[in-house]
């Protein structure tokens, strides 16, 4: 039988590339994504029609593929998606925001709807998702987060508290899991070009306003983006066998960003 795996922000950019790489490796796919736009963000969301050449795309391989337009917010929606399948053995908490704003330009709205998919939507994910996964013997959790979860990044402080609150969450699952053979496990990549980059437009022009700051967002490797690719290529691996005994860990896909 397939294995199924729930991807959160499945529509577009990372998502797409996770469904799609797994279908690859044979797993069925339900694909969560709200479709919908954030008021307080300044960039399009995706919308029905990406989540619909998702389904294509995955359908391609061969694979299953059941579309669920939801909000992370919402933990019951993403109850009622977990078991659609009838059993799950991938989590895939990868539905996020973001955008580059200094500290005293970032309003209540746009502190609270961060945090609240960020990292309440991955907790609503995970807690979605843990009945399945316990009543399947196990399975692989695996949270996308950022190299603004591993070092402090200026003008980005909701997503930093945001993506580092999530490290936090995936260390304390991973303990009390480990006894269902639930595996959880952060991916860390640098930037990624995707639809989500429109947020961060603004980045450039603050570090020329604060040019000390510059250095801090500059990879080792000479690349100033990672591709989706790369990162798919990393839940792939946390979520196969070859990752049998990693759990609790960070996985950096970040270009040497976060040892400089």
């Amino acid at each position: 039988m397939a294995k199924v795996a729930l991807i959160t922000g499945a529509a577009r950019g990372q998502g797409r590339g996770h469904a799609v790489t797994l279908a690859s490796e044979g797993v069925d796919i339900i694909a969560v994504d709200i479709c919908a736009p954030v008021a307080s963000m300044g960039y399009p969301l995706a919308g029905k029609e990406d989540l619909d050449q998702t389904v294509r795309a995955v359908e391609a391989l061969g694979r299953r593929c059941v579309p669920v337009v939801a909000d992370v917010r919402d933990g019951a929606a993403l109850a009622d998606a977990a078991g659609l399948l009838g059993r799950l053995d991938i989590v895939v908490a990868n539905a996020g925001i973001g955008g580059a704003w200094e500290w005293d330009q970032v309003t209540p709205e746009i502190w609270r709807d961060v945090i609240d998919i960020n990292l309440t939507g991955v907790w609503n994910t995970c807690v979605a998702a843990a009945p399945h996964l316990i009543a399947g013997g196990g399975g692989s959790v695996i949270i996308i987060s950022s190299t603004a979860g591993l070092k402090g990044q200026p003008f980005l402080a909701p997503y930093v508290a945001a993506k580092s609150g999530i490290v936090g969450l995936a260390r304390s699952l991973a303990n009390e899991w480990a006894e269902h053979h639930i595996r959880v496990n952060t991916i860390h990549p640098a930037g990624v070009e995707t639809g989500m980059s429109a947020g961060f437009a603004t980045l450039q022009s603050l570090i020329d306003k604060h040019p000390h700051t510059g250095p801090i967002f500059v990879n080792a490797l000479d690349v100033e983006v990672v591709e989706i690719s790369d990162v798919s290529a990393a839940v792939a691996y946390l979520a196969s066998d070859a990752a049998r005994y990693v759990t609790g860990t960070e996985l950096k896909v970040d270009a040497g960003n976060t040892i400089r």
